[in-house]
């Protein structure tokens, strides 16, 4: 009857033990190629800076709320390099009030802000900027944080446009780079991040299933007499769910065929996260079969291999097409 004895002794025996019984079947690690895993880290360090940046805005943003609402009225997406030029600029409500419109629009013009469905209804904001009644004290103060964030915001960003360049340098060096960069709507970011999760040791993934299982969006099956559930597999390479997750919903907007998946799947009740990993799980089968044959994606083939199938996806592409 097991227990739940545990000593370093009985620990070292039972690998021993596994190793004299099972070893034949064991497979030793091999060692990365230093190309894919330098690409696979700065890929990872890529999205941690990313994150920095993200938790940056959302502190920048806050402050903003405190005392300056009308700048983020005034712009939607302060990603954007250029709206931390106007914080610079415009670091208070009265500094933007008494700039005056002359001064509003050359801004705009000079950091290629001005757009004109969004023209007038900034002007609006901008003339309203001084009726917001905060304190001289809590302006100083918090117009001190925002330019601090600011700048931490600009190195950042700097540091990663070196990362996206470097990343990119290496991704073209690689052999395998044509096989990831033909799939549709992988572009320069999520094409690098999938090669450095797959790699290039066609052996560690025997057959389509291995790589799913490995990317985490092969299910996890549980049976007990009549009982029986599946469940989200979380022993996985969660940078590689992550970059299937995010591609294959990109994918939709180039390919048909994803799009018309996704969409049969919604209408079946599923969530749009439940879609998106079905998508990637299909996706994956097509790109275990590339990596393996090295060969780029090609959409007439897929469409053949559909029909040679009798898809219910190609079926209902052709019923759309027909209407």
């Amino acid at each position: 009857m097991p227990t739940s004895n545990k000593t370093d002794q009985l620990d070292a025996w039972s690998l021993a033990e596994a190793l004299r019984m099972d070893g034949q079947s064991w497979r030793p690690l091999q060692a990365l190629d230093p190309l894919i895993q330098e690409l696979r880290l700065l890929c990872r360090d890529e999205l941690k800076l990313i994150a920095q940046r993200t938790s940056l805005i959302n502190q920048l943003q806050q402050a903003l709320m405190e005392y300056y609402p009308s700048a983020l009225e005034a712009f939607d997406d302060w990603t954007v390099p250029a709206t931390w030029k106007f914080l610079e600029r415009f670091p208070t409500p009265d500094a933007l009030s008494g700039a005056g419109l002359k001064k509003w629009n050359a801004f705009l013009h000079c950091h290629k802000l001005y757009r004109q469905n969004t023209h007038e209804r900034r002007m609006a904001v901008f003339s309203k900027a001084g009726q917001w009644q905060v304190s001289e004290a809590i302006q100083r103060a918090k117009s001190f944080l925002v330019l601090s964030l600011v700048k931490c915001l600009i190195i950042l960003e700097k540091q990663l446009q070196q990362y996206r360049k470097r990343i990119e340098q290496l991704f073209a060096t690689h052999p395998d780079h044509h096989l990831f960069g033909s799939l549709p709507g992988a572009g320069p970011k999520m094409a690098p991040r999938l090669l450095s999760e797959v790699g290039d040791d066609r052996t560690l993934f025997p057959d389509a299933d291995s790589l799913r299982c490995y990317a985490g969006t092969a299910p996890v099956s549980y049976q007990s007499g009549q009982v029986h559930k599946v469940y989200l597999r979380r022993q996985c390479n969660k940078p590689l769910r992550c970059a299937i997750h995010l591609w294959a919903d990109l994918s939709r907007r180039w390919c048909q065929w994803a799009q018309i998946y996704y969409q049969q799947l919604r209408k079946r009740g599923q969530s749009h996260a439940q879609a998106v990993r079905c998508l990637g799980h299909r996706w994956l089968k097509i790109i275990w079969k590339m990596w393996q044959t090295r060969t780029t994606y090609d959409e007439a083939l897929h469409t053949r291999n559909q029909h040679a199938h009798g898809s219910w996806v190609l079926q209902l592409m052709n019923h759309k097409t027909g209407e």
